[in-house]
């Protein structure tokens, strides 16, 4: 099976902490050169210095806001005119939990520019590279949502929902360039987005962090939250050339809590 990703160029967005950053560490290990995409740049610094750079990779980073999409698409347009990326990581942290009858309409605007708009200004600004390559991949890193909504993310069940059928309508315009899109859809993973998800509900509850985590768990076949190294190395399998013939599908990696097929 050949994973090597040595030699491939790769952006990798909201890379500072979490399944972000797991991806990152996991395709610097693989040969990729790894560029870091977030918006606290000394938190940029120190993950680029930890990414393994055994094979000859060379990493580097760009501070960016996805609040502001117009200055995303400036700097990453600048960055893709001089370089060509092979693989793409659409990642970016989710909006707030709530129910969805309690959303200001601007979370929904906020929410559907921080993901779907700026998933859309990165790949255009580095289709042409892959065309060129013949060589790209697309991972977007979503949610178990798009399959079956999760209760008290409302906003983010819509959003992630318009980014999965974005996603596969790429696929079919992209695939006979030798670009693959695809979605991660992650279960609930050891992070601080996991941590304020349930800090929130147990508040609410009148009960701990702890009580909360466990009737999470009780949804969960394998008993236990995901590492984000977990997720990681599903992206890095659809990132290699082992997963050319993969194109279009909704993944999850949730330890079997998806009742849907």
């Amino acid at each position: 099976m050949n994973l090597d990703l040595k030699h491939k160029n790769t952006f990798v967005c909201g890379s500072t902490q979490g399944i972000g950053k797991a991806i990152a560490v996991e395709l610097a290990l693989l040969g990729a050169n790894v560029t870091l995409v977030a918006r606290d740049e000394s938190k940029l610094k120190n993950v680029s210095g930890e990414l393994d750079s055994s094979k000859g990779q060379k990493h580097n980073y760009i501070v960016v806001d996805f609040t502001k999409p117009d200055e995303l698409k400036k700097r990453v347009e600048e960055y893709a005119n001089k370089n060509s990326i092979h693989i793409l990581i659409n990642n970016t942290g989710g909006p707030a939990g709530g129910p969805i009858i309690d959303a200001k309409t601007e979370e929904f605007t906020q929410a559907f520019s921080n993901h779907l708009l700026c998933n859309h200004i990165l790949v255009q600004a580095v289709v042409g590279g892959m065309k060129k390559e013949k060589y790209g991949r697309i991972i977007n890193v979503i949610s178990t949502s798009v399959k079956q909504p999760i209760k008290g993310l409302g906003v983010s069940n819509t959003i992630r929902a318009a980014v999965a059928n974005w996603s596969k309508t790429l696929a079919g315009e992209l695939g006979q360039y030798g670009i693959t899109v695809n979605n991660i859809l992650p279960g609930a993973t050891n992070t601080e987005r996991l941590n304020s998800l349930l800090d929130a509900k147990a508040k609410k509850l009148g009960i701990s962090i702890k009580e909360e985590g466990q009737e999470w768990l009780k949804e969960i076949p394998v008993g236990r939250f995901a590492d984000a190294s977990e997720i990681a190395a599903a992206a890095a399998f659809l990132a290699s050339p082992a997963a050319s013939y993969i194109n279009g599908v909704n993944l999850p990696v949730d330890g079997g809590r998806t009742l849907s097929l």
